[in-house]
């Protein structure tokens, strides 16, 4: 099965924009003159990748248009990518989970001949600010993670075919699947070579995958990135860089053989059908992006943006047939969506905006009984993979650089799932009223905020918020299912600070004031060691620690000076290094 182009059609005006729509167009550049990036597409609009599907297997084939870079300046050659390459990659992972039930294996190959995947685009890397480098490489990490959060929690698995040079983050793509098939034809090679080549780093995880997923040995891993030519064969092999090295006779038999051995190990249904993610309901204004369940307004002389969440408008279906019959318009996989594209759409689009407001509104009962559908059927395979949606649109929240508030008012709605809104954010006020007063806001603690939604460290968010302190979860837990006014809220630890109406509007608006007078620095470097303060693990160190080193080098003269490795890399010329180490 392909997809073909008959999706574009004119019901999909909205979500089907393009960087020169005016719809779009209102948004303001991440970068002077540059219409801004758009993450929602289609496989009949993809220009760099290949799907297509086979029984239990998908081929998702890497054959990226060097014309078809996202910014002028750069050509996507020897399948080397950009931010556009991984939208569309994002997107195709969506519909193998969604859209195709019964495929349990996806293979990721190239289309190109000796070449699988030469990595980021360096001249893309070296006309690109640097916020644009970071917000680049924190997607690409978020997309290769997602591979491996769907291995540990759908069954979905992938294999990399590696049938070509793979350098970089071609490579590094490579390592987020749970298995590496490299070809054996002399010529063909993994490696890393950002260090000796560029004097930056692999910043999308490759550091870490060698060492804490595939267990290469230090000194070898030393070699290994320090060596611009890569490991070849059986050496690579040998490294535990790849699973197999196979020759060029026997690799599609083979390639084909491991893939069908993997999906024999998933639980994925066979016979299932899919739902398909249709396009996206959204209004993009000056200064407000406008969902059904999602409202994002953007005060831009105070530099903040309020995020209002919406509960449910209407009962949401419960029984399987009912969930299955709503496909992609029931509420917690829309609300997954429509919140995912506000926050990327944001992060990346709105690079002033550096306090978000968090809000919700709506009747609390329908967000329990949303959750309460959630876990009793999260065993379906449908009901997983939403379930799979939330917890990585709330980890998109968690390592956004960018400060949280929420603000409990009357009208909220911040129960079970919309709770952990509020616990991803780095302060909470909750207005107090009298006990008799109707519209005195209230939080619920539910089953959903006890692990359904984990964070990258593996941790709740109320886990994390308590250092996993067990006598504080008790205090938590003893009040579950109970509506908590500010103070009964405050009293467990549960919100940061409950002013009363009358305190309310000079707290608040002082608080904010002051948040968006300080550096975005300092305030990211901050709040990313605050919100991580758990256990580390593969993935806090892939973003935590290469983001952080990543962002650093990438400010360095020796990699984006006059004479840096990324300014002279393709010139002919030799970088130019102060030998100093700092």
């Amino acid at each position: 099965m392909h997809y073909d182009a008959s999706y574009r059609s004119a019901s999909c005006a909205t979500y089907c924009t393009s960087p020169g729509d005016p719809a779009v167009s209102q948004v303001q550049a991440p970068e002077t003159g540059v219409a801004p990036v758009e993450y929602q597409t289609h496989p009949s609009r993809y220009r760099h990748w290949k799907l297509s599907f086979e029984g239990p297997v998908a081929r998702l084939v890497a054959d990226f248009d060097e014309n078809g870079g996202l910014r002028p300046g750069y050509k996507l050659k020897l399948n080397s990518y950009d931010l556009g390459v991984d939208i569309e990659l994002n997107d195709a992972i969506n519909r193998v989970r969604f859209e195709h039930p019964e495929v349990r294996t996806v293979i990721v190959t190239s289309a190109k001949e000796k070449v699988f995947c030469s990595g980021a685009n360096i001249f893309m890397l070296g006309v690109s600010s640097h916020a644009w480098k970071v917000n680049f490489c924190k997607f690409t990490n978020e997309t290769r993670n997602g591979l491996e959060d769907s291995s540990q929690h759908s069954g979905l698995k992938f294999l990399a075919a590696v049938n070509g040079a793979c350098a970089g983050g071609g490579y590094e793509l490579a390592l987020a699947c749970d298995e590496i098939i490299l070809v054996d034809d002399r010529n063909s090679a993994v490696s890393l070579p950002e260090v000796p080549l560029l004097g930056v780093l692999p910043g999308t995880g490759g550091l870490t995958r060698v060492t804490d997923k595939r267990h290469v040995r230090h000194d070898l891993a030393d070699i290994f990135c320090t060596t611009s030519e890569g490991v070849r064969g059986q050496k690579a092999v040998d490294w535990r860089l790849v699973d197999e090295a196979v020759k060029p006779a026997n690799f599609a038999a083979r390639v084909q053989e491991r893939a069908l051995e993997l999906a024999a190990k998933s639980d994925r249904p066979a016979n299932a059908k899919g739902v398909e993610l249709k396009p996206l309901d959204r209004t993009v204004e000056a200064d407000a992006l406008r969902y059904p369940f999602v409202t994002v307004e953007i005060d831009r002389a105070k530099r903040v943006a309020t995020f209002t969440v919406k509960a449910p408008d209407a009962d949401v279906p419960a029984d399987v047939a009912g969930i299955e019959a709503a496909g992609c318009e029931w509420y917690p996989l829309a609300l997954a969506r429509q919140l995912e594209d506000a926050i990327l759409m944001m992060r990346t689009n709105e690079l002033d905006i550096g306090l978000w407001l968090i809000k919700t509104q709506g009747d609390a009962a329908r967000v329990r009984a949303m959750d309460a559908a959630l876990l009793a059927n999260k065993g379906h395979w449908f009901v997983r993979e939403t379930i799979g949606h939330l917890r990585r649109t709330l980890s998109r929240l968690d390592v956004s650089s960018r400060s949280l508030f929420a603000l409990i008012e009357p009208g909220s709605c911040f129960a079970g799932t919309f709770l952990e809104l509020a616990l991803a954010c780095d302060r909470s006020y909750h207005l107090a009223l009298p006990d008799d007063e109707d519209q005195a806001p209230r939080i619920e603690v539910g089953d959903t905020n006890f692990g359904l939604y984990p964070m990258a460290t593996g941790q709740s968010r109320l886990g994390r918020r308590f250092y996993d302190e067990q006598p504080a979860l008790d205090k938590v837990r003893a009040v579950a299912g109970q509506p908590l006014d500010a103070d009964a809220a405050f009293a467990v630890g549960l919100v940061t600070s409950n002013p009363d109406d009358i305190d309310w509007p000079d707290e608040t608006r002082l608080a904010i004031e002051e948040r968006v007078s300080m550096s975005p620095d300092a305030l990211t470097g901050m709040e990313a060691n605050l919100r991580f303060n758990g256990p580390e693990n593969m993935f806090t160190r892939v973003f935590g620690r290469l983001t952080a080193w990543q962002n650093w080098i990438f400010q360095r003269p020796n990699a984006v000076g006059d004479k840096g490795a990324l300014k002279v890399y393709g010139k002919g010329e030799r970088a130019a290094f102060d030998f100093n180490r700092v």
